[in-house]
This record gives structure tokens, sequence and C-alpha cells, in this order.
């Protein structure tokens, strides 16, 4: 899911940011929107899946949590009002059914793998509210592995040990939109413990698994919760509320009671080896953070560290950006076919931000980027993803009485987008 696909939940009002529109259908390019909210159509084969955010004939929901004004996030969502955004998303392939082959001591795994897992809080653009998710601390100099979701619009990130409660603050190294991966650096830290991975191409149907996390976004100690793989090699498609929709592919699908918050946290095998990285649910009826799943979803722990590996080296490509994010400053959604052309038509402008700089605003309508054609939101989140903080961008608009504009934009450093 594409950070950027973020989508602003009914009556969610950003502090500093001027609104109008249908909330519901909102999405932010290269701004303001908290993480992953993901309410999941799938279509599973035999087992379902959820990521804290999705479903099969239900719906999956992304694992991480959003607080304050009504942002949903793919975890947790703690608001003060509104409601929760969903992603819909399907699932298939893979091998699936499961039995049990034993049971685990979750208490002895989790005081071998707590040392290693963090609590990932972030506070968003525009004081528009903070996010919940987990990650898992790979190196001792403090790089944290985490789902992307979890930092999708992320203006501050505090990570926090969670046998030790030392709290330090974090900086992107890059992130992968596409798989959904991002490595954090903690700034200062040193001898931190690490997790202990596994080969998860072992991981078969049947294994006892438990599954480490921040449910809830309550922090403290995290909670262990104990499940079966229900399925291996799973393809998740998830979008937004009908925006460019992203396909997960290799998923292990588990049975647990996976819950908002778990996001980036740690699916854990009988050797106290990290074999996933939690990312998704499926939830049956009503919004995800007033249920639990029992049906999840994590990227297999090979598949994230080689990802990771390569945003350790600097190595960008067409999904792989490597540090902060450009940002514009823009909530966006579809432009309606009606008099206005068709683009990305702004619903929100953040204040002191380069969109507002340019004379861009509510009502206002995006239709190219350094001479690209801006047919949608999605167009506008893609032709923004391989710009950093200070590159410069042409942006052509129509305002809301339909006059054409073209400015360049100096873009500032913002959340994956």
């Amino acid at each position: 899911m594409s950070p950027a696909d973020e989508v602003e939940e009914p009556g969610a009002e950003r502090p500093g940011v001027e609104q109008s529109g249908d909330p519901a259908q909102v999405t932010t390019a290269g701004v303001v929107a908290p993480g992953y909210p993901w309410s999941a159509e799938a279509t599973v084969p035999a087992p379902l899946r959820r990521r804290l955010g999705r479903r099969v004939l239900a719906s999956v929901v992304a694992a991480a949590l959003a607080l304050g004004a009504g942002i949903a996030l793919g975890a947790v969502t703690r608001q003060d009002s509104g409601a929760s955004t969903s992603r819909t998303a399907a699932t298939a392939g893979g091998t699936t059914s499961a039995t049990s082959v034993g049971v685990l001591d979750s208490n002895a795994i989790s005081a071998k793998v707590n040392p290693g897992i963090v609590d990932i809080n972030t506070t968003l653009s525009g004081n528009s509210g903070e996010a919940a998710g987990t990650g898992m601390i790979l190196t001792a100099s403090g790089e944290v592995l985490t789902n992307n979701h979890v930092i999708d619009g992320a203006v501050t990130i505090k990570v926090t040990l969670v046998t030790t409660g030392k709290v330090y603050a974090a900086d992107v190294v890059g992130y992968d939109t596409t798989e959904d991966v991002a490595v954090l650096q903690l700034r200062g830290a040193s001898d931190l413990p690490t997790i202990t991975t596994g080969n998860s191409s072992n991981v078969a149907v049947g294994d006892p698994i438990v599954a480490i996390g921040n449910a809830g976004g309550t922090g403290g100690l995290p909670t262990v919760t104990p499940g079966v793989v229900s399925a291996v090699g799973q393809t998740v498609t998830a979008s937004d509320n009908g925006a460019k929709a992203e396909t997960l592919t290799g998923m292990i699908q588990v049975d647990a009671d996976i819950q908002p918050g778990d996001s980036g946290g740690a699916l854990v095998n009988a050797k106290a080896q990290v074999v996933g990285m939690t990312t998704a649910a499926s939830v049956s009826g009503g919004r995800f953070q007033q249920a639990t799943s029992t049906v999840g979803f994590a990227i297999p722990i090979d598949n994230a560290l080689s990802i990771a590996r390569k945003i350790e080296a600097g190595q960008a490509s067409s999904t792989i950006h490597i540090g902060a994010h450009g940002l514009l400053g823009v909530n966006i959604r579809d432009s309606a076919n009606s008099s206005s052309s068709s683009g990305a038509l702004v619903v929100g402008v953040q204040a002191g931000s380069p969109a507002a700089a340019i004379g861009i605003s509510t009502g206002s309508t995006i239709v190219a980027l350094n001479g690209s054609t801006i047919s949608s939101a999605s167009d506008l989140t893609t032709a923004l993803a391989p710009f950093h903080p200070g590159d410069a961008v042409s942006v052509t608009w129509n305002d809301a009485a339909g006059q054409r504009h073209t400015a360049m934009a100096t873009l500032i450093a913002g959340a994956p987008a």
C-alpha cells in the first residue's frame, strides 16, 4: 500500500489543514497521512488472513495504530473522534489447511525475543494525530525493521525499548512502499540487543508460532499471542477505498489473535527465531479497531531482510526510497468528472507547506507534476515518490474557478507517501 493512499475518516479534521469535500474519499499525497488503514476484502481460498487490516469476504486491516483526529493506520486506531478508514484486499494462492503440531512455551519465547522488540510511536504531519506500531532491532547500533505503513505520515518518530523503557528519536533510513518494509535508525544508540532470525523458507503449514507486538498501541511489554501457521505463499492484494492497489506475495498466514498495533512485530517459531513480520489481518464484520482477528498475515523475514539490506546499502530503486520523503503538503482525492478536468482534487492544504506557498488551495485540481500528466490521486502519489526534501518540482493546477497555474515548489521533509 502506498502511504500516500491513506484516507481521512469522515469528520476527522486536521488542525492547521484546510479541508473540504468528502473526507471518506480523501487520500494524501506527499503529505500528512498517517499510516496504513487497511480494511481489506479478502477472497482467501481456504484460510484467512489478517494484516492488522483486511479480510476474506471479511476485512483485513493493517497492524498499525492511529491516535487522534480520526485517522486510521494499518494497526490499532485510537482516535478522539471520527471513524476509521479501511483498505480492501484480496488473498489467493499458497498452501493451505492447518493442523497444530504442538504448543509453544510463550513465556520462554517472549523472554528471549522481547529485548529485541520496540514500540514505535509517531506524531503525524499537520498536528493531525499520533500513531503506534511495533519494530524489531536488527543491529546493536540501532537499526530497526518495521512496516512502512507504521511510519506513514510521520513527522517525528519515537522508539521505546520494551524491556527497559528507554526512548530514542528515530530517523527513516529508507522504505519500500510496495513491499511494506521500512528501516529506521535510532539516534545515539549502541550495544542494543537484537532479534534472532530463522529461515522463513522452512515455515510450514501446521507449525506452532507466537506473534509478539504492541497490540492496541498500549506500550509496555508486548502482547504474546500463540497460534499456528495455516497457509504459506499467500498473495494479498490491498487498496484503500478504491485507491491504487498493492500486492504482497509469499505471505505467511496464521491463525492467531492479531490486533491493531501489532504491525511490524515478530512472528516467532519454537526456537525463538523470528520468521516473519506481522503485517495484516482479516476481520469479519465491523471496524477493525473494534474487533480482533484470528487470521493474520506476515511478511517472511527472509524477504523483509532482503529489502532491508538494500535500504541499508542505499540502493534506491523504483520501489525503494532512501531517506526522508519530499513533502508537497496536500490532501487529495480523485477529481470528479464534472466541469473540472481529471486530476488530483485538493481537499486540504497543510499550513506552511510548499503547496500553500505557491498558492494551491482547497478546491484546486493538480493536473501535472514536472510535465507528467496527473489524472488521479494515485498518479500524484507515484509522481512524487522519487523526490527528496529540497527537490524543486513544477506543479500545474487548476484553481477552483478553473484558471490554470504553474509554479515551482521546493519540497520539504515529510513522511513516506
